[in-house]
């Protein structure tokens, strides 16, 4: 039997969630046994639970229905626990280095308890540390194990379950479970302390709770939080059954009525007038009911709130939260959305947002509107013959861009651009819209992304000056993620760092990106109507160079001597350049070009159509790698100045640790890469193949049809085409020239 089990619900916290696990298995203290609760629905999060199970004998994976919630989870791992005692983390959350023996010297200096409470601390999402949060519980609390009536700190409604151990055979006496709602620890945490005989503290921060940035639910709007009400009817009553004395019974109506009255005077969180009459109308209901005999009310103001909920005086309590602070609550929360709609700068469209919007028409953009490109313009396609229903408008920056006949081209800033962003129910952009685009309720917003970071982004460039520079305010860039309400993932890493580099309340769209759809659909003939638009010589190994951009510098520089590359290459091979889209025009781009020495391809429209011309890539640190990888065709990693970019631009992982095949750190050495056939040889195949299994795990040729069917046809994600296995995927054919270099 193992000291603990560590009950963890993994489902809806991707990107921590890997941490978390960590911080358990990972503790000095290795007498525990980690309870992962995983849900079908969220493959992602039993993934990355199933590769630590792999590696760690320690980790029990139990299942529970993701509509159970968070109380059946916790539920599902009591069941499966089989440690001494019990411990629960949310999936985010963390233990601190050494808190397990803390916890165990703790339990055994106080001869096994039913309960031990110790401290923890909310850590936010960007600012970091907020420090002990239960100093409360420490003051006048007796020396070893006590009883909650011997503590007046205690019960505390407001300890969370992650703050404490529980004796398993203690939890199993008291049939002690987490009923089902939002505000579930309220009732587990006073029933943990009112049914222990014997309880003790540890005045030592164990935990690390993470503060998301989109906030807690239970601060956010919604009628979730009638819960709270459900929560004071169940603990009140099983209190009671529970046979306490008077005293202890009061302690907890007094915090409970505490907590309904903040609700009752924050109407924000109640989504209408009608919904606040309705909680005020049962509060008052559960007031009479539960109110203990020794109830004496408190003085002052809160007094008199107590007396007005008794009675059931809302208009009257709405004055008097009116005469304080609840008005200016009501203006902060509501009035700074009228006043940006006042402040549009042009008339327009202030006039154009008055309008309804119109249910069938959906904008798409990428790249600033340099074209019809990327997923947006795969979604389009898809929309096109899977929603005819929808109206469909792509932007540009020029009228001269090249757009499909079956869309509206619209450039952006004219009266029709700021006319369709003002009605459009759904808008795709691989980028962000401007800061001056409202998003409307009702409308969706789907954030395509373009690429799979192997660079930081987001957020977490803050630590990397110049990439930070480039990112522009930080405050802007959240409040345009707050517009998405979809987010295009490629693959599970991506998935884990957009959770991340991008906190916000969107849906995560894990079904491939809709671009690469064309490296499984296209056939041999497209791959040679490719290579021919190109300029591409049928007897030529084409090889394509893709170097990203440097944060620091602002024109192209080539990592590498372009022109004597492709000298010493030789007749055999054409090198096809695809400069990264910050650096067009700029003049060394154009000096290299006049060269003669290669095929420039960096202003062609379709990255996707340049790839399947190409046998093979070379590249630094671009994310062009993972969408290559897709065709399983020889890639190599030039990386001349991996430490310089790692540290001024920051990484999500070591590249050359797990290249996607032949790695040179010099000219010289990719020259021999060539010239000796280490490109395509077994070994390059091998990193290729262990790459394409961690990179290229939702790309499959269905992508751009999940998209539509999800976000505009409202299907189920659980109804959606499921991802066809690697092993199963067929890649466009690589074109011939006498023979067949891979496959």
């Amino acid at each position: 039997m193992p000291r603990f089990s560590v009950v963890v619900p993994s489902h809806g916290a991707p990107g921590r969630l890997p941490d978390c696990l960590d911080s358990v298995l990972g503790q000095d203290f290795a007498d525990v046994e980690l309870i992962a609760v995983v849900s079908e629905s969220d493959g992602l999060c039993a993934s990355i639970v199933a590769a630590r199970a792999e590696l760690d004998p320690r980790v029990k994976v139990v299942h529970s229905p993701s509509d159970d919630g968070l109380p059946g989870a916790r539920n599902a791992g009591i069941s499966g626990a089989e440690g001494e005692f019990l411990l629960f983390l949310d999936g985010d959350d963390t233990l601190v280095p050494g808190a397990l023996g803390l916890i165990d010297a703790r339990l055994t200096e106080c001869a096994e308890p039913d309960l031990l409470l110790f401290d923890h601390e909310r850590v936010h999402w960007f600012d970091g540390s907020r420090g002990a949060t239960l100093e409360r519980l420490w003051e006048g609390a007796p020396a070893g194990t006590f009883t909650a009536e011997q503590h007046p700190a205690l019960p505390d409604v407001l300890v969370p379950a992650w703050s404490g151990a529980y004796r398993r055979d203690f939890v199993a006496r008291h049939e002690l479970a987490f009923v089902p709602g939002m505000f579930t620890d309220t009732v587990w945490s006073a029933l943990a302390a009112l049914r222990a005989e014997r309880i003790t503290l540890l005045d030592r921060i164990c935990l690390r709770h993470l503060l998301r940035r989109q906030g807690s639910r239970k601060r956010l709007p919604g009628a979730h939080h009638m819960d709270l009400l459900d929560q004071f009817d169940v603990l009140m009553r099983r209190a009671a059954q529970a046979a306490p004395s008077g005293t202890l019974l009061d302690r907890i109506f007094r915090q409970l009525v505490h907590e309904v009255l903040k609700t009752a005077a924050s109407p924000w969180r109640l989504p209408n007038t009608a919904s606040r009459r309705q909680f005020f109308r049962r509060a008052t209901a559960l007031y009479r009911q539960h109110r203990p005999a020794e109830h004496r009310r408190p003085a002052g103001s809160a007094g008199l709130r107590h007396a007005l909920l008794a009675s059931g005086s809302y208009p009257a309590f709405c004055v008097l939260r009116g005469s304080k602070n609840g008005l200016d609550r009501l203006s902060q929360k509501f009035g700074g959305r009228l006043g940006r709609l006042r402040r549009q700068h042009t008339q327009a469209y202030k006039n154009f947002l008055k309008r309804p919007v119109d249910e069938n028409l959906a904008v798409f953009s990428s790249y600033w509107g340099r074209g019809y490109a990327c997923n947006p313009a795969a979604v389009h396609a898809a929309a096109r013959r899977l929603a005819p229903h929808i109206r469909t408008v792509f932007l540009v920056d020029d009228a001269a861009r090249e757009i499909p006949d079956s869309a509206e081209r619209v450039v952006i800033g004219s009266d029709r651009y700021w006319e369709v962003m003002a009605t459009a129910k759904y808008t795709f952009n691989n980028v962000n819209f401007e800061m001056a685009v409202k998003k409307r309720p009702g409308t969706i917003h789907v954030q395509t992304q373009h690429g799979t970071p192997l660079k930081r982004m987001g957020v977490d460039q803050v630590e990397f000056p110049a990439a930070a520079a480039a990112a522009g305010p930080l405050g802007k860039l959240l409040q345009r993620v707050d517009r998405w309400d979809f987010n295009i993932s490629s693959n599970h890493h991506s998935t884990e760092v957009w959770e991340r580099a991008y906190p916000g309340s969107y849906e995560s769209l894990d079904v491939g990106y809709p671009r690469n759809d064309a490296f499984y659909t296209s056939t041999a003939e497209d791959v040679a109507t490719a290579r021919r638009r190109l300029g591409v010589p049928e007897d030529r190994i084409a090889v394509l160079y893709a170097p990203t951009h440097r944060d620091y510098r602002t024109d192209f520089v080539p990592q590498l001597d372009l022109v004597a590359f492709c000298e010493a290459l030789g007749e055999e091979f054409v090198v096809l350049l695809r400069a990264h889209h910050s650096y067009e025009g700029s003049a060394g781009l154009e000096g290299m070009v006049r060269s003669g020495a290669l095929i420039d391809v960096t202003e062609h429209r379709s990255p996707e159509e340049v790839c399947l011309a190409a046998d093979a890539l070379v590249t630094d640190y671009s994310s062009i790698m993972f969408d290559y990888a897709n065709l399983d065709r020889p890639i190599v990693v030039y990386a001349d100045d991996w430490d310089v970019y790692r540290d001024t631009r920051g990484v999500y992982f070591d590249l050359l640790a797990g290249p996607p095949g032949a790695v040179a750190r010099t000219q010289d050495e990719l020259t021999r890469i060539f010239r000796g056939g280490e490109w395509e040889g077994e070994a390059a195949a091998r990193l290729r193949g262990a790459f394409r299994e961690r990179f290229c795990d939702f790309d499959d040729g269905l992508a751009a049809e999940r998209v539509v069917r999800r976000v505009l046809l409202g299907e189920p994600a659980e109804d959606l085409p499921p991802v066809v296995p690697l092993g199963e995927r067929v890649p466009a054919p690589a074109a011939v020239r006498g023979r067949v270099l891979h496959h």
